[in-house]
């Protein structure tokens, strides 16, 4: 009788899967320890994140967010940390469009707050005071693109 309370999902219903979060890559660098523990002044702090889809199988990707926070001091690089956080995503029964909306929105963030983690500890173990990274409004990121896309097409009048 449970059997029949469980509605089935249809063969063809839109399926998406979280199978494996990994670091796939880190570093940390402060090439002008021991002396800019000694530096003054306001610290200039660059984010760059990059987001890559590859396709491991059908209905499977992995899609690796690169986060980078490299901070100055009076012009010195103070440290550079990078963490590629990474994800083994299976996503099924999605058209095209949606498919690479999830893959650009859905998918780094499950993976952001990993990355956000991963950079702070290694921004803290290095020596410096904690930093936290902001969140990351990934769908308005995707619209924003989407949108730029759009233009860039439009003939020009």
């Amino acid at each position: 009788m449970a059997d029949e309370a469980t509605p089935a999902i249809p063969a063809d219903a839109a399926q998406l899967t979280l199978q494996k979060v990994y670091l796939k890559d880190a570093s940390f660098e402060v090439p002008g320890a021991p002396m800019i523990f000694q530096e003054q002044g306001q610290p200039q702090v660059q984010l760059n994140m990059q987001q890559q889809v590859g396709t491991l199988s059908e209905n499977v990707y992995e899609v690796v967010l690169t986060v980078t926070v490299t901070c100055k001091l009076a012009e010195k690089t103070a440290y550079l940390a990078e963490v590629q956080q990474a994800g083994v995503f299976g996503i099924a029964g999605f058209d095209q469009a949606n498919r690479d909306m999830v893959l650009a929105t859905y998918c780094p963030n499950v993976l952001f707050p990993y990355a956000r983690s991963a950079v702070a500890n290694m921004i803290q173990d290095g020596g410096f005071p904690p930093f936290l990274l902001q969140p990351i409004n990934f769908d308005a990121l995707y619209a924003e693109q989407m949108r730029r896309q759009a233009e860039g097409q439009k003939p020009n009048a």
